[in-house]
């Protein structure tokens, strides 16, 4: 049987809206994750139906199901003294209130270093074998619930690597340290479909982990772990019946052993030093690699060491040859998305309005419209925006005449483009997110969009603003089979615009290997084949390196037809969709 940790959170950073519905930060006087009364009423409410679902379908341990453990909140102790006094009796009253819903399994609280009994206090990271304290209660295990395998990814980020070695090191020392049980995360990487990454975080998801975003194989980390999980399995019996002991072999090594009776041992012999080293133990010598741990299941020979890695390395690669190419104009149908003056807006103020509170998640795009009316011209002038999120592209009399955007670490920027403003003429500024906020104290209050905008040192701040929610195409739906009809498509032309939707159709390659589309080729927007959105794509925000944080983007085969697939595309700038490819992934 495979067992389960059910974590409901309420809070899950980086998942969509944080774990959090956005209808929640419109009700009157509330505080996400503290003592706010109308926060745990929604909480508790919340929590009580997801526990209710799963004893309706026996899965809880206690009813013969494969649910161990639950957790209640999340990494709390990262954000909890934000709140002062009221974080501390907001994580009693959770946990509280988690017991009282009676699952008959123990709960979890992660990077929760004061969880009150009889919540088990767990680590979450990389290296919980030297970073965790241990259990805050003598009568709590020692667990590890997330063990990254690797670590999120930003637009304008490379991957982060995690070894295998550094992986298995990690398990091995936490389990010679009492540890009872590992969860890792992720095992299976996955993708971030539709709109549903978090703030500038990539469309794949933990594509490191062992099973990759399409769920193949990825050497060395799945037989390496494999190994290591036979070695610790041969011997769980003793490790849960024993007696530890700690003997020292040198100024950085260490055997931990765990002995049930005079013929059950198991040993971990560990060298947390740089080079290689040689110890003796029980007389015997045996070779460590620099920073590895040996596991001995019997204490006299090494079934496993964490720092030799048996299998060959793998990389994915493309299909050497592309399956389709949409390489000619006539594959393409274009439709250029209207620029809204302020005349066509219907929303309206004297103030520069909140992205997130106005646009509520129904699109990542919000326009900011309003008419320069002076009799006096303002020419060769500076115009400066002040945006905190997280795109930004400015035109005048629909004419682009700069863009701007932030990072994951510094979401406020500033966009400066030269313009000259006559009467009448319309400003018309395209704000865009990329994901909600995902992580952080005081979640209901993050902002999104402009925050001011200057001519040449004149502040039109509180101008009279007109605002449009989201794209045409988007309400439209044009991405979708009926939708595309309520639009004239256009011939593709050479000289590509800003703000166009692009529309093909495809055939679904042969065979089962995972399908991916290269999007190398174009700038930033949005796809969906069939209807359904299968990501953000931002090609031209690179990283250090000069390459695209994300260039295939992963279409699951469940999504497609064998014939007549549709392809949408909404280019926010001027990529090239003809040396777009669509490409399946194997190993070799």
């Amino acid at each position: 049987m495979s067992y389960k940790l059910t974590s409901f959170g309420t809070f899950m950073s980086l998942n969509k809206d944080r774990g959090l519905p956005l209808w929640l930060h419109d009700i009157p006087g509330i505080t996400f994750r503290t003592d706010n009364n109308q926060y745990k009423f929604h909480m508790q409410r919340f929590a009580a139906k997801i526990v209710n679902l799963m004893k309706s379908a026996n899965l809880y341990a206690s009813q013969g199901g494969p649910i161990i453990l639950s957790q209640i909140e999340n990494e709390y102790g990262n954000v909890e003294k934000a709140y002062h006094e009221q974080g501390t009796s907001y994580i009693r009253w959770a946990a509280q209130m988690a017991v009282g819903l009676n699952t008959g399994v123990p709960w979890v609280m992660c990077k929760q270093d004061d969880a009150p009994d009889p919540m088990i206090n767990a680590c979450n990271g990389m290296k919980c074998g030297t970073t965790f304290k241990g259990p805050n209660s003598p009568n709590k295990p020692s667990i590890w619930t997330e063990n990254w395998t690797s670590f999120y990814q930003a637009f304008g980020e490379k991957p982060y690597l995690r070894s295998a070695e550094d992986i298995a090191y990690n398990v091995a020392l936490f389990i010679a340290k009492k540890g009872s049980y590992v969860n890792y995360y992720m095992y299976h990487g996955g993708t971030n479909f539709d709109r549903t990454a978090s703030a500038y975080i990539i469309t794949a998801y933990y594509d490191e982990a062992p099973l990759d975003e399409y769920g193949l194989v990825r050497q060395p980390k799945w037989d390496h772990l494999k190994e290591l999980h036979a070695a610790i399995k041969s011997c769980s019996d003793t490790l849960l019946n024993g007696t530890q002991s700690i003997i020292t072999l040198g100024s950085q090594q260490q055997a931990y052993v765990f002995r049930r009776s005079s013929k059950e041992c198991a040993a971990f012999l560990e060298n947390s030093g740089g080079k290689e080293s040689t110890v003796k133990f029980q007389n015997i010598p045996y070779v460590l690699p620099p920073r590895s741990i040996s596991i001995l299941p019997d204490c006299k020979k090494v079934t496993f060491n964490s720092g030799k890695v048996s299998t060959q390395n793998n990389a994915r690669v493309r299909a050497m040859i592309p399956q389709l190419k949409f390489n000619t104009a006539e594959r393409w149908k274009v439709y250029t998305e209207a620029i809204p003056n302020f005349d066509d807006t219907k929303l309206r103020a004297n103030k520069l309005l909140d992205q997130i509170s106005t646009v509520k998640d129904t699109s990542d795009y919000l326009w900011y419209t309003f008419r320069f009316n002076d009799k006096a011209p303002i020419v060769q002038s500076l115009l400066r925006v002040l945006s905190q999120g997280h795109v930004l592209h400015a035109f005048i009399n629909g004419v682009l005449v700069g863009s701007g955007h932030g990072t994951l670490d510094s979401r406020s920027f500033v966009t400066e483009c030269k313009v000259n403003l006559t009467n009448g003429m319309n400003v018309s500024l395209l704000s865009a997110t990329v994901g909600m906020p995902a992580s952080g104290a005081y979640l209901e209050s993050k902002v999104a969009g402009l925050r001011s905008v200057k001519v040449q040192g004149r502040d039109f701040t509180n101008q009279a603003w007109g605002y449009q929610v989201g794209l045409q195409g988007e309400k439209l739906q044009i991405y979708t089979d009926i939708g595309s009809s309520k639009v004239q498509w256009g011939n593709f032309q050479s000289s590509v615009k800003p703000l166009t939707w692009y529309q093909t159709t495809f055939d679904a390659p042969a065979g089962k290997d995972p399908v991916v589309l290269n999007l190398g080729s174009m700038g930033k927007g949005l796809a969906w084949v069939n209807g359904q959105g299968i990501g953000r794509y931002w090609l031209s925000f690179h990283t250090e390196n000069g390459d695209p944080s994300q260039t295939w983007y992963h279409i699951p085969r469940s999504l497609l037809k064998s014939t007549g697939n549709l392809l949408v595309l909404f280019e926010e700038e001027t990529g090239n969709p003809l040396e777009i490819t669509l490409d399946t992934v194997i190993y070799k």
